[in-house]
């Protein structure tokens, strides 16, 4: 079964977009910076706000390199477990964004990373679990977070298929009943060529659960092309300057591109449609003017016998189709008709 759903709401084909505004660390460890973050997914109408709970010891090790995108973002005059210390928000921040975010009407998630952080998560009443690329082969921490009974929403960076694979049986068999895939590309940021979006659809069919799309590329336009694709779910990191100091930042949109992301989401779902193929409301009017309807070429008399002679395809379209013209050769006129009235079913016999 692949819809979903969290918190009341549904997720998966056929549904709304369920899009995610990824806060992520962007606040840089300032609570008041994480509150104006929530108001900011909030503003631009994202379905959920998304942070990361930590404790930086229980991540990192002190002998962890970064990233090649952290030293250039970060530089490398502190470690990894460093910076990440700095990225923290303690549990009573997050009771505060969560009250916070209830307040906003947006749904609060948080990816949290370790068996106190999910057990902290689980007992403030979060919604659904996020579990990040890095944790996808993290068994333990899968099986964890299952125990739960909540929804899941795994992100499958730097995974193959097998890996995949397990990781959703490891939570299917210690207590997830309902999933929803992310497909990711953990590159900081991803280059489109690298992508991939046709692993969405491919995903989906595989796994039988709704598929999303983290996305890590700049700007919103792979976003806006998974939609048109399939993605149930979209994640975007945003912040609220791009110019800020952190690891971050520069790879995430700033408010307004955000806005314009869930904006051009929902238009693209819209245009998505249905598969079917006819008139639309929006043409009616077009079809009557622009379609051409049978006419008579010249006056005819009542009792006339039609014939091909007799008739011209013109503008509105409003009378009889022209496809329907062998039809109309051979019956009578039962009145009358001046030369270039439209030929209407009430006019012959």
């Amino acid at each position: 079964m692949r819809t979903i759903e969290i918190a009341g709401r549904k997720i998966g084909p056929g549904h709304p977009v369920f899009i995610i505004a990824e806060a992520g660390v962007n606040h840089n460890g300032d609570l008041d910076l994480a509150l104006r973050l929530v108001d900011a997914a909030a503003e631009a109408g994202a379905d959920a706000v998304k942070f990361q709970t930590f404790k930086a010891e229980k991540l990192v090790s002190a002998s962890a390199p970064k990233a090649e995108y952290q030293k250039k973002l970060a530089g490398e005059g502190q470690s990894q477990l460093e910076m990440v210390k700095k990225l923290e928000l303690g549990h009573d921040s997050f009771r505060k964004l969560k009250e916070h975010c209830e307040k906003r009407r947006i749904m609060f998630l948080s990816t949290g990373f370790d068996e106190e952080t999910v057990d902290f998560l689980d007992g403030i009443g979060m919604a659904a679990f996020k579990v990040g690329s890095g944790d996808l082969t993290h068994h333990d921490h899968l099986r964890h977070v299952a125990s739960k009974g909540k929804p899941v929403l795994l992100s499958t960076g730097m995974a193959g298929w097998k890996e995949v694979e397990d990781a959703v049986s490891v939570l299917r068999k210690n207590g997830t009943k309902e999933i929803a895939l992310f497909h990711c590309v953990s590159s900081y940021p991803a280059p489109p060529a690298d992508c991939n979006l046709r692993a969405i659809p491919e995903m989906a069919g595989r796994f039988g659960v709704s598929v999303g799309w983290s996305d890590h590329t700049r700007g919103i336009h792979v976003s806006l092309a998974a939609v048109a694709i399939g993605a149930s779910l979209l994640e975007k990191h945003f912040t609220l300057d791009r110019r800020m100091e952190g690891p971050d930042h520069v790879s995430s949109i700033e408010p307004d591109d955000l806005r314009n992301l869930v904006s051009q989401a929902r238009d693209i779902e819209a245009a998505m449609g249905e598969n079917e193929k006819r008139l639309r409301p929006s043409e009616v009017n077009v079809s009557e003017v622009a379609r051409r309807s049978l006419h008579v070429s010249r006056e005819l008399p009542e009792g006339h016998v039609i014939s091909k002679a007799d008739l011209v395809s013109i503008r509105p379209g409003t009378g009889i189709s022209p496809a329907k013209r062998d039809s109309v050769i051979g019956r009578k006129l039962n009145r009358p008709l001046k030369r270039g009235a439209m030929l209407r079913e009430e006019d012959m016999d």
